[in-house]
């Protein structure tokens, strides 16, 4: 039931009753419930302001969870590169020292890739710098293991090489030290001439012995020539390929001729006295990258520890060369 309404009138001191018409009613009813609707709109923006739809919930884990992976994503990248840089170093010092190749510069190994422009598009985007980041790891690491491969097929090559290696590079004395009547007798280095009795490089070292003593190849490789040089009488030159040659001179007569492939331990001529020389010798030489080196660090194969100790004692007398 409707309740009535009253309104005080002071002209009669008392209450007249108040008829609403059904207009009024209407408005006033239009008006409370504008008043409701507005007052329920500020309070869904107002809560909306502070709390996320389930959507924007599901989409803020769902980032967050992109994130995380983005974290450990690098974390894994920083390890595998740990391991990479442990593999280039044992490539540079250990691999490629053993087969005497000439290790990587860094600045190849570890180049950038791509224009400066390369990441502009990523820098607009959510954590940008943690995706830039992991972006230019990943290239540079992506090159770096591409580099990593072309050396370990190297590698690879210079592996199956070294068998033909080991039996080229000189190992042993051109001659045998067996025999009694033949011994070591100049060694490597600057020593008085014994001709021209001044202080010269002796490029090689001198074994005497009889003429006619053999003369061994100390390694695989292919005759260069057999014949006759200015000072060092006949003289046999052997390639043996890794940038290796050998050299023997004031030999008395050939064993071998030029283009003749040879095995280590052939006999490839015999001592002698030709050319200038003071007696029978063999001048020994060997030359790495064509320059001469001491023949003495190349006898690894056929002496005991005190046979090449006692070598190296006599080699460290300063006498004079017998060519």
């Amino acid at each position: 039931m409707a309740k009535t309404g009253y309104r005080f009138n002071p002209e009669t001191l008392s209450y007249d009753k108040i008829h609403i018409s059904f207009k009024k009613k209407l408005w006033s009813l239009i008006v409370k419930l504008i008043q409701s609707l507005s007052l329920a709109l500020v309070i869904f923006l107002v809560v909306s302001s502070f709390m996320d739809s389930p959507k924007e919930k599901a989409l803020k884990r769902e980032k967050e969870e992109i994130l995380a992976q983005y974290h450990i994503l690098n974390n894994q990248i920083n390890q595998l590169d740990n391991i990479l840089k442990n593999l280039e170093n044992r490539d540079d010092n250990i691999y490629r020292v053993i087969f005497e190749s000439e290790p990587i510069d860094g600045s190849i190994r570890r180049a950038g890739s791509g224009g400066i422009n390369k990441y502009e598009a990523l820098k607009d985007m959510d954590n940008a710098e943690l995706i830039i980041s992991t972006s230019r790891k990943l290239d540079e690491l992506s090159k770096a293991m591409y580099i990593q491969s072309r050396s370990y097929d190297e590698i690879e090559t210079l592996t199956k090489n070294k068998i033909d290696m080991l039996a080229s590079i000189p190992a042993i004395l051109p001659v045998s030290l067996k025999n009694k009547k033949t011994r070591f007798s100049s060694s490597f280095g600057y020593r008085i001439h014994p001709i021209y009795k001044t202080v010269k490089l002796h490029a090689g070292m001198d074994f005497s012995g009889a003429v006619g003593t053999p003369i061994y190849a100390t390694g695989n490789g292919k005759v260069v020539y057999a014949e006759i040089h200015k000072g060092y009488g006949k003289t046999v030159l052997i390639d043996h390929g890794f940038n290796y040659q050998t050299l023997y001179a004031h030999l008395n007569s050939y064993n071998v001729k030029a283009g003749q492939k040879v095995k280590r331990g052939d006999i490839i001529g015999y001592m002698g006295n030709t050319g200038m020389s003071t007696g029978p010798h063999v001048h020994y030489e060997v030359k790495k990258n064509g320059r001469p080196v001491d023949p003495i660090n190349y006898y690894f194969n056929d002496l005991t520890a005190d046979d090449y100790d006692k070598l190296v004692a006599a080699a460290n007398n300063n006498g004079q060369t017998m060519d």
